[in-house]
């Protein structure tokens, strides 16, 4: 989807709107034209040279960091620019202007601001968020990534630190997806924090105050849910990084009623499941085979687990025999029948076995073929656990999904180290590749952005009122399906980060394929669907010709 093809503004107006500023690439007759003669060096520059000048300066800087803030700058004076440099090469960027970049860039959030993008919704705005929203200068909202602060990347509550996320994860929208990102709106629900250093910091821009009630948070979130269907009619809400009870509260909330999405429940669970299908293949053996052992209790876990179930049942079973193959722990031992501290969601998993907090032993005692770490418990995945993984399976599965890499629960050279090779891994962040015994295994990383900007995708093409938990498993399996026989040979679980943009694209034609076989989408149906999705893509171009 290109920009408008006039500018409306002149001059130094002009050069300071991120979505119509061309900077040195402005043609002679433009800069007579806008009135900007005078204001820029003389030579006029291709887009490609303007690239090739960003990447210099972003080699030079020290840090992932000063990456991130060079960046952030860029997109402030050239959206075109920062989205082309961003989409040059994702694999390289990716994990600068999101995870695991972000957690230092959240945790300084209110140090490092520079201008304002995106909205903040406070608790003071109560009663007039609709009238709030309409400040915003977009009209055809179709994504708003929105989150409280409340768990952000394993940091806690951090309040409005948490702006990062949002915004970080609809550029990923746009660089991995292609979703045009006029139509992309992050928001922070301002709620306060429970967070006493950040309330006693001078640079802190947030509400410093504790988070409110919860019928004073229901009646909050519920005005804002429906301001957005009334000023955004067409949009999705993405819901991320929400304190995990209020996470799966409100999901199961608003999923049946609006079109809805939670990525760290939702997203999570699809980019799993997306790489125990092709670690099953591997294997040749069916998910409903499989027992899972999970260490990590929360939202990402039971969301794992709960739509391991589904798909599960997809192949045959009852939603009791799918629930039987899943063991769930926390930090306060095994899910299991005698606790009274479980939520309705954990108490659907609760074993009839003896209370344990020991992992190995519970290993020992479920012999999961398959073991899921989600915990944020770095180096939970002992030795001991690993090697009796490998004892018990020929090919076992071991998923240490948690961030940052000081949470996960082993590193991918311990996984195939202690299991002698055997293991089939993936973590939540990306290691490099591993050497042993003169073979070299290639992790895999469970990364959300394998699915959301795909999802986002079909979504922002085929409307549909609702996404489903279908819709979602189709992601996933579309996922699986773009990892080749010959890549499966060699380990690998997702398709390569460097080809993410056409495997988003792929998967977006085969998720609104889903949508339109469903009757779910509110657009008409196109003869060629991948022809038509290509063609709402958003390139990195601008307006005009590209000067030589």
């Amino acid at each position: 989807m290109p920009h408008t093809s006039v500018p409306h503004l002149r001059g130094m107006s002009l050069l300071n709107d991120a979505s119509q500023n061309k900077g040195t690439a402005f043609t002679a007759e433009e800069r007579r034209q806008y009135g900007l003669e005078g204001l820029l060096p003389s030579h006029v520059e291709s887009l490609d040279r303007q690239e090739e000048r960003i990447h210099r300066h972003l080699e030079a800087k020290p840090s992932d960091l000063e990456r991130y803030i060079y960046l952030s700058g860029l997109r402030d004076q050239s959206e075109t620019l920062y989205y082309r440099v961003l989409m040059s090469n994702p694999a390289k960027y990716v994990p600068i202007v999101y995870a695991p970049t972000l957690g230092a860039v959240c945790q300084q959030f209110s140090h490092i601001y520079r201008r304002p993008r995106g909205m903040y919704i406070s608790l003071e705005m109560k009663g007039r968020i609709e009238e709030v929203l309409r400040n915003w200068p977009v009209e055809d909202v179709r994504v708003i990534c929105v989150t409280t602060g409340g768990r952000i990347l394993g940091l806690g509550d951090i309040g409005v630190n948490g702006m990062g996320i949002p915004i970080g994860k609809l550029d990923l929208y746009t660089a991995c997806g292609a979703v045009p990102p006029e139509t992309l709106l992050p928001i922070q629900l301002d709620i306060g924090t429970t967070n006493s250093a950040l309330r006693a910091d001078p640079l802190y821009l947030g509400l410093r105050r504790e988070p409110p009630a919860l019928d004073v948070l229901d009646e909050f979130v519920e005005e804002f849910v429906q301001a957005v269907q009334t000023v955004f009619p067409r949009c999705c809400l993405h819901f991320e990084d929400w304190k995990g009870t209020d996470a799966i509260r409100y999901l199961e909330k608003y999923f049946p009623r609006i079109r809805c999405y939670n990525d760290d429940i939702q997203g999570t669970a699809a980019v799993t499941l997306a790489g125990l299908i092709t670690a099953l293949r591997i294997k040749n053996e069916p998910l409903s085979s499989q027992r899972v052992l999970f260490l990590g209790a929360g939202s990402s876990g039971l969301g794992i687990a709960d739509m391991l179930v589904t798909a599960m049942q997809r192949e045959g079973l009852s939603e009791q025999e799918a629930i039987s193959r899943m063991t769930l722990m926390d930090v306060d031992g095994l899910l299991e029948a005698s606790r009274t501290d479980l939520s309705p969601q954990q108490a659907r998993y609760a074993k009839d076995m003896p209370p344990s907090r020991d992992l190995l032993a519970m290993v020992k005692a479920v012999k999961p073929s398959i073991l899921i770490g989600v915990s944020t418990c770095g180096g939970a995945f002992t030795q001991e656990v690993v090697e009796e993984m490998a004892a018990l399976n020929e090919r076992p599965i071991i998923f240490a999904l948690s961030l940052p890499d000081k949470n996960s629960e082993c590193t991918a050279e311990q996984a195939y180290t202690w299991s002698n090779g055997q293991a089939l891994f993936a973590a939540g962040l990306q290691y490099p590749a591993v050497t042993l015994n003169e073979r070299t295994f290639y992790p895999g990383q469970a990364n959300n952005f394998y699915i959301f900007p795909a999802l986002g995708l079909a979504v922002y093409a085929t409307c549909p009122d609702l996404i489903t938990d279908d819709m979602v498993i189709k992601a996933a399996s579309a996922l699986a399906d773009q990892v080749d026989p010959a890549a499966q040979e060699r380990g690998r679980l997702f398709p390569p980060q460097s080809e993410i943009l056409e495997v988003s694209i792929t998967s977006a034609t085969r998720i609104a394929e889903f949508i339109f076989d469903q009757g779910a989408a509110t657009v008409p149906r196109p003869q060629d669907i991948r022809a038509w999705i290509e063609s709402l893509v958003y390139t990195p171009h601008y307006h005009a010709q590209d000067a030589l």
